[in-house]
């Protein structure tokens, strides 16, 4: 049996429910004090540990120690060559692969500095990635970084920006028996909801990496009463952008495609945004990663701290052994192969 299963299972059955990192972080806080090789830093409930060897390159290797809440499947099983159970996926395996690699390499060819950080599964005003950005951005100084986001054990480089709109259109209250003495804001969507649901999908190919854009209307609030025409009604609308649009750009388009729908009265106002992050493939270590370990290099579709560390000047790509299409679900898993090849791409770019 696979080292990283055991590994990976002994993290499921700690739980760390965002919020309620506290104990597997004081946990692993003291595995990772066993390691005399390994300075350990913690801030709140992130944990930031590194080797100091005076390499001429610094890596960080991060990933997120929160889970959502468990679905009947709180404790970890291990059958068919994989390990199952919350977090499998997202991302007790990603942090499995790490804990090994600092236990096992005390002297990498490159400085390594491990985050371990909280509340990446809820909003972004919590993130303790975003705790260490402003207390201690001392410790994620680095040449560039890899996040263990499940990936399959490929790359995913890069990630695509997301933006959510909140539209108001106005309408006036009337009697249902007498509609056309008002006008009905919920019909006024009509043509919007057509217009997003035509929307031609953009493919632009950054870095050898093809992404997809999307925009889906996500919630409707309206109504009054059943015998009321609404003189108000509210659409939220979410947009995934690719990198090769700033914020600005991304809202122009928007804006523009919804524009001739809009009156005077409505408003349009963007609720969130999270900027999206160039690929970096052409990177010297990423390309090292690719050519060495015969493993492939696509876009991330969706949006990950990618952008937060390339936002401190710090190239960094998505890679860990869970697979993204079963990360939330009740049969959330991940296999031993995942973890193996995961585990060899980062040893060999560490010792190498």
């Amino acid at each position: 049996m696979s080292r990283l299963l055991e590994v990976t299972a002994d993290l499921i059955n700690r739980p760390s429910v965002s919020f309620e990192e506290a104990e597997f972080v004081t946990w692993l806080e003291a595995e990772l004090n066993k390691l005399d090789h390994l300075e350990v830093i913690r801030v709140g409930d992130n944990l930031v540990a590194r080797t100091s060897l005076g390499r001429d390159k610094r890596i960080i290797l991060a990933g997120h120690t929160d889970t959502v809440v468990p679905n009947n499947n709180e404790k970890a099983v291990i059958k068919n060559g994989s390990v199952w159970g919350i977090g499998a996926s997202d991302m007790k395996s990603g942090l499995a692969v790490f804990l090994e690699l600092a236990r096992n390499l005390a002297e990498p060819a490159m400085d390594v500095t491990y985050v371990f950080y909280a509340r990446e599964e809820v909003a972004e005003v919590h993130s303790g990635l975003n705790e260490l950005i402003q207390h201690r951005p001392d410790l994620l100084e680095a040449d560039c970084a890899i996040l263990g986001e499940p990936t399959a054990a490929a790359i995913e480089a890069g990630c695509q920006g997301t933006m959510r709109f909140r539209l108001t259109l106005e309408g006036v209250r009337a009697h249902t028996a007498r509609p056309w003495m008002g006008r009905n804001a919920v019909h006024r969507l009509a043509p919007i909801l057509f217009e997003l649901e035509a929307f031609k999908v953009r493919t632009p190919t950054i870095d050898g990496c093809t992404f997809c854009e999307a925009i889906q209307a996500v919630k409707v609030e309206g109504g009054v009463a059943g015998n009321v025409v609404p003189d108000s009604v509210v659409l939220e609308i979410h947009y995934r952008y690719a990198p090769d649009r700033t914020p600005g750009q991304a809202e122009a388009f928007v804006r523009e495609l919804l524009g001739p729908y809009l009156e005077s009265s409505d408003k349009m106002v963007v609720v969130d945004n999270s900027p999206a992050c160039l690929p970096y493939m052409d990177y010297p270590i990423f390309q090292k990663l690719v050519k060495e370990n015969d493993i492939e290099a696509k876009a991330k579709l969706g949006w990950t701290d990618v952008a937060r560390f390339t936002g401190l000047g710090i190239p960094a790509i998505n890679l860990g052994p869970g697979d993204p299409l079963v990360s939330h679900a009740p049969d959330e898993n991940c296999s031993a192969d995942f973890l193996d090849k995961t585990y060899r791409t980062l040893e060999n770019l560490l010792t190498s």
